[in-house]
């Protein structure tokens, strides 16, 4: 097995679609259009495993030091065998490079998590001021991030997570 970690590409979106489709219809996973997975191809990261996609992930930014890991999901064929785990790690890389110093999550998978360092979290760990500009933001994951009651009827009942680095 020869795993390759590495940033995604646009022929990737159709392999990331269907990943993301098996954990969306198991309720793991919010789906997502593929025109948001075309215009957030440069967020993801993809896993490969002898020329085949077998996982992905993506970090977006938030705020100056602040960033949400997404989409962290892997073929069913390879759980278990640490793929999950390397996309995460380059994930986090990633968000140090850039500045990042707290990664959020969204998550059923909270020991996957807990193992890199995650802990559940209640609330919106930003100051009021970061709130007020974050309520500008379109994204749905910001909403989600700051626990808006307009994106409350989308929830699926995942737990909040926070990594301090």
């Amino acid at each position: 097995m020869s795993l390759i970690i590495r940033q995604a590409k646009t022929p990737d979106v159709k392999n990331i679609r269907a990943i993301i489709d098996e954990y969306a219809a198991g309720h793991r996973l919010l789906t997502k259009e593929t025109v948001t997975l075309y215009e957030s191809v440069q967020e993801f990261t993809v896993a490969e495993i002898d020329g085949k996609v077998v996982g992905c992930g993506a970090m977006h930014v938030l705020w100056e030091d602040l960033a949400e890991v997404r989409s962290v999901a892997v073929d069913e064929s390879v759980r278990g065998k640490g793929v999950g785990h390397g996309i995460l790690e380059v994930l986090i890389k990633r968000a140090t490079e850039l500045g990042i110093k707290r990664i959020f999550c969204l998550t059923f998978e909270t020991e996957f998590f807990g193992r890199h360092g995650f802990v559940e979290i209640q609330g919106t760990p930003v100051s009021p001021d970061v709130y007020t500009e974050l309520l500008h933001s379109y994204d749905s994951g910001v909403a989600e991030f700051l626990d808006l009651e307009s994106v409350k009827p989308n929830t699926l009942g995942n737990t909040r997570m926070l990594l301090t680095l």
